[in-house]
């Protein structure tokens, strides 16, 4: 599998409405994938393949639908003294900032800066100030420029964590795998369709969407101006299956396989398209889990909802640690979310 791209997608910066770079990267890569490529005045990136073979009757438009941004934070205020406070874009537990690396991304440059709540250090707070959990607006940027901080970055500068991709074996972990799963997959699976030399019938776009992370906003906009008959919302999903929680809020279990999303807060999956997707994947001995998610949503859910409304579903891979530094997700899974797409859109 071609880890490198992963890696690159990765460590490539880009939060909700800032997602150019990896736009640009997207584009360099999909190069002679598709026979239409453009982006909206929202900044979806809109792949379009042609039918490849003659349909037996109306030409049925797919949707996959893949969300390019990473949770992040845009600047909000930089004091007198050049310390920055930020407003996030997605969803922070605060419990996972304390002590980050951050980048902080310019029109001039990017800056390295540490990120630490206000407040007293260990040696010198009291018992009752280390029981607190600060809120993440109580979190400061250090840049170490001081009051020439104003000179270089200002208000809308945007901000993600600065961590690196990091190949474990049967395992990869890193910041924005949170979507940028998602991204390699819209990449990869047309890829394995030219590789294999597999025809389709259906009409395939490939919607790299902005602004997931704050409402489902890029693909909305998307399904729209595609008006999909058919949409997968690709993404990723909880796996749970760590200590400390219980089996019922496993979700998925690394290595287990695809995961085929039923239902989440935002939608609920047409089930005849689960079922078909779950038989195809038995036909072809790719491994898969059912997945429901309690809270949360997903692309999948614009995709349903757009115009006269689609049939829909999540094609979703299980990674540990969301919305941290640390995201954690299984090859095999990729391979396997991979494969069943490829197999299902050469099959239609």
């Amino acid at each position: 599998m071609n880890i490198e791209l992963l890696r690159s997608l990765c460590e490539t910066p880009g939060v909700p409405g800032r997602e150019d770079r990896v736009r640009a990267l997207i584009m360099r890569e999909v190069e002679g994938l598709f026979d239409e490529v453009t982006t909206d005045a929202m900044g979806n990136l809109l792949c379009r393949r042609a039918p490849t073979k003659p349909a037996n009757g109306e030409v049925q438009r797919v949707m996959l639908a893949c969300h390019m941004d990473e949770i992040g934070f845009l600047v909000s205020h930089i004091d007198a003294d050049g310390f920055i406070y930020v407003d996030p874009v997605g969803g922070f537990d605060p419990r996972n900032l304390f002590s980050r690396r951050v980048r902080i991304c310019t029109p001039d440059g990017d800056y390295p800066a540490v990120m630490n709540p206000g407040g007293r250090p260990i040696h010198i707070s009291t018992p009752e100030d280390r029981k607190k959990i600060p809120q993440v607006s109580e979190f400061m940027l250090d840049c170490g420029m001081g009051k020439a901080t104003a000179d270089k970055i200002q208000i809308g500068d945007y901000v993600v964590m600065e961590e690196p991709f990091v190949d474990m074996g049967e395992k990869v972990v890193s910041k924005a795998l949170d979507n940028r799963i998602a991204c390699w997959l819209g990449i990869e699976v047309i890829r394995k369709l030219v590789a294999d030399q597999a025809t389709h019938e259906c009409e395939i776009w490939v919607a790299f969407t902005c602004q997931e992370e704050v409402g489902l906003r890029g693909a909305r906009t998307s399904a729209y101006h595609i008006k999909p008959h058919i949409g997968f919302g690709i993404d990723v999903t909880l796996a749970c299956d760590t200590p400390g929680v219980p089996k019922q809020d496993t979700v998925t279990v690394q290595g287990e396989g695809v995961g085929l999303h039923v239902k989440d807060s935002s939608f609920i999956s047409d089930i005849a398209l689960v079922e078909e997707v779950e038989a195809l994947a038995k036909a072809r001995n790719i491994p898969f889990q059912r997945t429901i998610l309690r809270a949360g949503g997903q692309d999948g859910a614009a995709a349903q909802q757009a115009a006269a409304g689609a049939r829909a579903m999540g094609i979703v891979v299980g990674t540990r640690y969301i919305h941290t530094v640390t995201e954690m997700a299984a090859k095999s899974d990729l391979v396997a979310a991979r494969d069943i797409l490829a197999a299902w859109l050469g099959a239609h």
